[in-house]
């Protein structure tokens, strides 16, 4: 395995938290420790020092050495203002010179911790074992320590149950997602689950929400192609089942006639209908500086032979150089199906016109026909897919608008209908930014 592929081998937020956590409890644990342990020495010093002290007051005071059970830890000597040696506990040797206050020595190889007191009667030395008085330290401190050192583990059981029954609703969530049917888009409960993880719940539904209506326009879109395809193929074969029962040269050649023209339908309907699944399909990609003229003189240039078939005049009205950051192949898809829809509901020997400009961050284009145009309670349905106006003539699918539409959206723009003032029939509006958004 490659270092990269270390570096990106999934992690638990679980066992991350709890390492963190313990690995915090341990080190706080262990110097709190530490200084508890230094805390009681100090302190177990300055009670023993306090204690010598008192035991010197109390000889001074005529009060009987008793120092307890352990009477060789303490060695008391008293001498007289002459010098001579008044009281010797327990035979031990004391220092000859004495030294006033707390002092250390080392006595016949015993490390000795001696307190002295001089009054105007006699010299009272207290002496205690160091050995023995630093084990008792030793001991208190480490009584002092215990505490710490048990609640530690305690501490570290409660912070993992913590952390574990706070991420439960994060398990809860999965073993939801992990168990539902491939079908089931319904929203995920957010019930119990916390604030840091709510907005993650809301984002997932609306992406459900997103998946559920794609899956959704992609089932009508289905069972809407299928049956506009049904008519066409239908025709076709009957159109070939003519030419098969034709009795003459002229009627087969008709009937010929007929089916090329059904198949030239069924191509372009096919055509609009991938293109529409390609662009629902695709993602916004980057813009590219596109020459609007150019092209719309291209789509011009392209469809002229249609439009001469049909005694059309087809023409750039008007234009003017215009580079736009967009793209090529969706532009010469909102032309062509303008200029084709245009060309096709145009009755023969009419008109249709394109022009094109600019106003600010927009720019502009429009087609328009001589037809009969579309009435205003009808403009918004004819962008639905399939949907053509009652009565209407030609070979037409209901895609043209709806590619425009979905295609203008995608490049951030829009679409709007209305009346040509002058030529009297549809005129279609298309504005879309100059500049692409970045996204």
């Amino acid at each position: 395995m490659s270092k990269q592929e270390r570096v990106r081998a999934p992690w638990s937020l679980r066992r991350r938290l709890l390492w963190l956590v313990l690995a915090a409890i341990v080190i706080v644990t262990g110097l709190q420790a530490a200084s508890a342990y230094r805390s009681a020495l100090r302190e177990a010093d300055r009670m023993f020092d306090y204690h010598l002290q008192e035991v010197a007051r109390s000889v001074h005071g005529g009060v009987p050495f008793a120092p307890g059970a352990n009477d060789s830890e303490y060695s008391v000597q008293v001498w007289g203002p002459d010098g001579t040696t008044l009281y010797r506990s327990n035979g031990r040797e004391m220092p000859a010179q004495a030294v006033l206050g707390f002092s250390d020595s080392r006595v016949q190889g015993v490390r000795l911790r001696i307190y002295t007191l001089q009054t105007p009667e006699h010299t009272i030395q207290i002496a205690q074992d160091l050995d023995a008085r630093e084990a008792r330290a030793r001991a208190l401190a480490a009584n002092a320590v215990t505490p710490v050192l048990v609640l530690a583990p305690l501490l570290m059981l409660a912070i993992g149950a913590v952390i574990g029954g706070s991420l439960a609703p994060l398990a809860r969530m999965r073993r939801q997602v992990a168990t539902r049917a491939a079908h089931d888009l319904s929203p995920l409960s957010a019930v119990g689950v916390p604030l840091e993880v709510e907005p993650l719940v809301g984002e997932l539904n609306a992406l459900f929400a997103r998946v559920r209506d794609t899956l959704e326009a992609q089932q009508h879109f289905v069972a809407d192609a299928a049956h506009e395809l049904r008519s066409p193929l239908t025709a076709l074969r009957l159109q070939l089942q003519a030419a098969e029962r034709a009795r003459d040269e002229e009627a087969r050649r008709a009937a010929v006639q007929a089916l090329g023209a059904g198949v030239e339908r069924a191509i372009a309907l096919v055509e609009q209908l991938l293109a529409l699944a390609r662009l629902e399909g695709a993602a916004a990609g980057a813009g590219e500086p596109v020459d609007l003229e150019q092209l719309a003189r291209e789509t011009v240039s392209e469809l002229l032979p249609t439009a001469h078939a049909r005694n059309i005049d087809l023409g750039l009205a008007s234009s003017e150089p215009l580079v736009i950051a967009s793209r090529r192949e969706s532009l010469h898809l909102i032309l062509r199906n303008l200029l084709d829809n245009a060309i096709k509901y145009t009755p023969p020997g009419g008109r249709v016109d394109m022009a094109m400009g600019s106003d600010g961050p927009t720019c502009w284009l429009t087609v328009e026909d001589s037809g009969p145009g579309i009435p205003p309670a009808e403009r918004q349905r004819v962008f639905d897919r399939f949907y053509r106006l009652p009565g209407t003539e030609g070979a037409g699918s209901g895609l043209g608008l709806a590619i425009v539409r979905t295609v203008a959206e995608r490049l951030g723009g829009e679409v709007r209908l209305d009346n040509s003032p002058s030529l009297g029939g549809l005129r279609v509006e298309v504005r879309l930014p100059i500049r692409a958004e970045a996204s």
